[in-house]
């Protein structure tokens, strides 16, 4: 008889600790590393009205990198839905994506591309949420949205569980 291991039936272990006791952390958490990103980037930028800007961008750029976080992790969900039918042989090598990334070259880089997509999702985002901002020039929007995009990259997804 083939003995069938359950490692996690419905989502990855990485994604479960994110509910519902870990909403508390990573909420404040996640809006006081975007602020700070923002205005550090700003005082580099040496920009005039940083706090007018932030009381203007803050929650945007806090709610759109919850969402462009979510695409990363439902390309982590897709990895670990395909490795599903392979079994063993798969679980060896890409299944590790959802429990280490490091396990095997090819989850390490479907976690870089899942953390690439994440990061250019926030680019994209924060960009187009300063289009209405008349306080930054294209420059400082582009500067902005891209420290913004690789600050703010779900790193975590390399963090292994095991």
């Amino acid at each position: 008889m083939k003995q069938t291991k359950l490692y996690n039936v419905i989502l990855p272990i990485w994604l479960l600790l994110l509910f519902p006791q870990m909403w508390l952390i990573v909420v404040p958490g996640n809006l006081i590393v975007d602020c700070a990103v923002l205005l550090i980037t700003l005082a580099v930028l040496k920009h005039q009205k940083k706090r007018t800007v932030l009381k203007q961008l803050w929650w945007k750029f806090w709610l759109l990198g919850f969402a462009a976080d979510a695409i990363g992790v439902a390309w982590m969900i897709l990895g670990w839905t395909l490795s599903l039918p392979f079994g063993d042989g798969w679980e060896n090598t890409v299944g590790h994506i959802t429990h280490n990334a490091f396990a095997h070259p090819a989850a390490f880089l479907w976690t870089l591309a899942g953390t690439a997509i994440a990061g250019a999702c926030v680019y994209f985002f924060d960009k187009k949420a300063m289009s209405k901002c008349e306080l930054l020039t294209g420059r400082e929007r582009h500067v902005i949205a891209l420290v913004m995009a690789i600050v703010t990259a779900p790193w975590l997804f390399f963090v292994p569980v095991y």
